[in-house]
C-alpha cells in the first residue's frame, strides 16, 4: 500500500555528512581566533585541504576528497595527498597561492620512478561543500510518506491503546469520505475517525480543482505564461504555483518508479555523457516591504543563473537538470556557520559554505589581530544586508552543482566504461576529470570535446554539411570503399586519419619521454544541419587503442543530444525562454523570467519526465526507421507514457 506523498523539509534528508571537525578542533579555532591574524589562522588549519568528507547515502557510506591532480597525463592524477618516507618528507603536492586563489602543484616525484610529473596546477575545492551540495540536490529531490498523527478515541476511553491499524475488531467501518478516505467509528466510545487515502483511492486529496493538472501541465509545457495560464484556467497565481508543486511532487514520484529503480538492475557495457551548461536571468527582485524610503541600494536586477545539464548521447535521455542555486539557505545560517567554525579567517578549501561564493562567510566584527578596518567590515556587512532585501537564498558556484552532478549520476548508473563529451568548459572538465579520476586512470573513461562556431548562420551550416556530405561520397569513390552509407564512410575515414594523427604529444626530457595533451583537433566529418562542421578533440590519453578503436569513438562525438534538450527548454518553458527585444531596440527584455529559481528547477525536473517518457523521436538507420521515447530507446521502459499517467501515477 502506498502512502501519500509530501516534498521533503529543509531538516529532512537521507544523506548524512559527518562533519570534518571534532569538538576539540572547534574549541582550539575559537580560542586561537583572537591571536593570530587571518593569514596565520588560515595557515594553521588548512588540514581540511587533504582530509576526506564522509557522507552517507541510502545506507552506504562514501569518502569525497577531490584536490588532486586533474591533469590525466601527470603520474599524479587521481592520487591522494602523500608524503614519501625519505630524508626531507617530500610530498605528492605543494600548496600556492596566485591572484588570491589556492592551487595545488604536483611536485617531481622524489623517488624517479617511471612516469612523468607535468607540475599541473589545481584550483582547489572544499570537499565539505561538495558533500552540502550533493545534500542539497538529493533533498529537492526525495518525497516522503505523510505521516499523520490520530486520535481515534476520546478522552479516557478504555481502548485508547487500539488503532484500526493494529485491531480492526475494535472499530466499525463506516464509509468513506468525500475524498475517498476511510471513516472508522470506535466501538467503545462512538468517536469517529478519517483517515487518509492512499494512493490507488486518491490522487487528489486536498485538492479542490484537480480537473485542471492535464490543462494546467500542457499550459506549462508549451510556454505559456504565468498570468495568461491562470487566465485558461480561471485560478489565482498562488493556485497555480501550488499546482506546480503538485506536478514536480508527482514526477519524483514517477521517477523514482520508473527511472531509479530500473536504472538499479541494469549495467551499461558503455555509458556516453554529453553534458553542457545553460545560462539564465534570474529576475532578482526585493521583498515585500523592503521598498521605498527603507530602501538603500540597489542590486543586480538580473542574475545569470547556471543550469547544468547531462544527457545520453544515444538515447538522447536526461538523466539529470540541476539549477545551481540553494533557495532554503538564508544568511542567518551562513552567519551561524561562521561564527562557530570561524570561517571568515579560512581559506576558501576549508569552508563548509565555500559554494556560495562571495557570500561564503558573514562579516564578523574585526579580532584583535585582524587586519581589516572597520570601515572595510561596515562595508562588508551593508553588501549582506542589502542582499537580505531580495529573493530568499543564493546563488551556488557552479563548479560545485557540477560535481554534485556527476557524482549523483555515477550513482545512479551502472556502467563499465564512460565516455563524456563537453564543449571547453573548464569547470565540467575539471569536475569529470575529479568525480571520474579512477575510471579515466585506468582508461575505463575518456573525455573528448566538441566545438561549433556559433557565429556561423544557417544558411552557411547548411552549406558546410552539403559539402562534408559530398567530400565523404568523393572520398569513398577515390578509395573504392562500395558503400554510400555516410557513417561508414566517416569511421572508415576517420581509421585511416588516426594512422598518423593524435590528440597528444610526444615531449622529450633528460631521462626520456613522455606525453601530454596536444590541443590538436581535428574537424568531424560528419557535419550537423543547423550547425555544420564541428571541431572534436580528446583531453585523455587514447595511447593504449588501435587505430580502428580511436576513430569508433571519435565518430560518436556530437552534442546533440543536451542541444536538443537546452532547445526544449528554450521554447517550452515560459519562465526559462530567450530574452525579448525590446521594442526601442536598446536592449534585452527578461520580462518573463522568473524570481524564484525553486520553480525553474520544478518546471525542468517537469520536462526532463515529459521529454525522456512522453516525447517520441524519429532516428533513421539505413531504410529503417524508429520512433521512440528516449526512455524506450534506453531500455529502462517499453511503453510511451502520457501526461496523464504521470499526473496520476498510472
Amino acid at each position: 500500500m502506498v502512502k501519500l506523498k509530501r516534498l521533503a523539509d529543509k531538516d529532512e534528508n537521507s544523506v548524512i555528512i559527518h562533519p570534518p571537525l571534532s569538538d576539540e578542533e572547534i574549541a582550539a579555532r575559537i580560542k586561537n581566533y583572537d591571536t593570530l591574524t587571518p593569514k596565520q589562522f588560515g595557515t594553521k588549519y588548512r588540514e581540511l585541504l587533504f582530509r576526506p568528507v564522509e557522507l552517507e547515502l541510502n545506507g552506504q557510506t562514501h569518502q569525497l576528497q577531490f584536490n588532486h591532480c586533474v591533469n590525466p597525463y601527470c603520474k599524479w592524477y587521481g592520487l591522494p595527498q602523500k608524503k614519501f618516507d625519505i630524508k626531507g618528507k617530500p610530498s605528492r603536492y605543494k600548496l600556492a597561492t596566485s591572484g588570491g586563489e589556492k592551487s595545488l602543484i604536483c611536485n617531481p616525484d622524489p623517488l624517479k620512478k617511471m612516469g612523468a610529473v607535468l607540475e599541473t596546477r589545481t584550483l582547489t575545492i572544499s570537499d565539505w561543500a561538495v558533500a552540502e551540495e550533493i545534500k542539497r540536490l538529493v533533498r529537492i529531490e526525495t518525497v516522503k510518506d505523510i505521516e499523520p498523527e490520530y486520535e481515534f478515541h476520546k478522552d479516557g476511553c478504555s481502548n485508547s491503546d487500539l488503532t484500526p491499524f493494529n485491531e480492526p475488531k475494535a472499530f466499525y467501518k463506516r464509509g468513506k469520505s468525500k475524498s475517498n478516505s476511510q471513516r472508522y467509528q470506535c466501538k467503545e466510545c462512538n468517536k469517529f475517525t478519517n483517515v487518509l487515502p492512499n494512493q490507488r483511492q486518491s490522487t487528489t486529496y486536498h485538492q479542490k480543482r484537480n480537473d485542471v493538472m492535464p490543462m494546467f501541465a500542457k499550459l506549462l509545457l508549451n510556454r505559456t505564461p504565468v498570468t495568461r495560464t491562470c487566465e485558461i484556467l480561471g485560478i489565482g497565481r498562488g493556485t497555480y504555483y501550488d499546482k506546480l508543486e503538485i506536478l514536480y511532487r508527482r514526477c519524483l514520484e514517477f521517477l523514482e518508479k520508473h527511472e531509479t529503480r530500473p536504472l538499479k538492475n541494469i549495467e551499461f557495457d558503455e555509458m556516453w555523457l554529453n553534458s553542457d551548461r545553460m545560462i539564465y536571468h534570474l529576475n532578482n527582485v526585493r521583498k515585500k516591504g523592503q521598498g521605498g524610503s527603507q530602501f538603500n541600494g540597489i542590486e543586480e536586477l538580473q542574475l545569470p543563473t547556471s543550469v547544468i545539464i547531462t544527457s545520453d548521447v544515444f538515447s538522447r535521455y536526461v538523466f539529470r537538470s540541476d539549477v545551481a542555486y540553494d533557495w532554503d539557505i538564508s544568511l542567518s545560517d551562513v552567519e551561524r556557520d561562521t561564527r562557530l567554525f570561524k570561517e571568515d579567517h579560512l581559506s576558501e578549501f576549508a569552508k563548509r559554505n565555500a559554494r556560495f561564493g562571495e557570500y561564503s562567510f558573514f562579516p564578523q566584527p574585526p579580532s584583535k589581530m585582524d587586519t581589516q578596518s572597520q570601515s572595510e567590515y561596515y562595508q562588508e556587512l551593508r553588501k549582506f544586508e542589502r542582499r537580505e532585501k531580495y529573493i530568499d537564498g543564493l546563488h551556488v558556484h557552479a563548479a560545485y552543482t557540477n560535481f554534485a552532478h556527476f557524482w549523483l549520476i555515477k550513482q545512479l548508473v551502472n556502467a563499465s566504461e564512460w565516455r563524456f563529451v563537453t564543449d571547453d568548459d573548464k569547470s565540467l572538465i575539471n569536475s569529470i576529470n575529479r568525480v571520474f579520476s579512477k575510471e579515466i586512470r585506468l582508461t575505463d573513461g575518456h573525455h573528448f570535446l566538441c566545438q561549433t562556431d556559433k557565429t556561423k548562420s544557417r544558411k552557411m551550416a547548411y552549406e558546410e554539411f552539403k559539402q562534408a556530405k559530398q567530400d565523404l561520397l568523393e572520398w569513398g569513390d577515390l578509395n573504392e570503399v562500395g558503400t554510400n552509407s555516410l557513417r561508414k564512410l566517416a569511421y572508415l575515414y576517420l581509421k585511416e586519419l588516426f594512422e598518423t594523427h593524435t590528440f597528444h604529444k610526444e615531449v622529450s626530457d633528460g631521462s626520456g619521454s613522455h606525453n601530454e595533451y596536444a590541443d590538436n583537433p581535428i574537424e568531424h566529418p560528419l557535419a550537423s544541419i543547423d550547425r555544420g562542421f564541428r571541431s572534436v578533440d580528446c583531453t585523455t590519453d587514447l595511447t593504449s587503442l588501435e587505430p580502428r578503436e580511436v576513430a569508433k569513438l571519435i565518430v560518436n562525438v556530437n552534442d546533440n543530444a543536451t542541444n536538443s534538450f537546452i532547445q526544449h527548454i528554450r521554447r517550452r518553458l515560459s519562465i526559462l525562454e530567450r530574452p525579448l527585444t525590446k521594442a526601442r531596440g536598446d536592449g534585452k527584455s527578461y520580462i518573463y523570467s522568473n524570481f524564484n529559481p525553486k520553480y525553474a528547477q520544478m518546471a525542468l525536473t517537469i520536462l526532463r519526465t515529459y521529454h525522456n517518457f512522453c516525447l517520441p523521436f524519429k532516428t533513421k538507420e539505413g531504410k529503417n526507421s524508429t520512433v521512440k521515447t528516449p526512455a524506450q530507446r534506453l531500455g529502462i521502459t517499453d511503453k510511451e507514457f502520457s501526461l496523464e499517467n504521470i499526473i496520476y501515477l498510472r
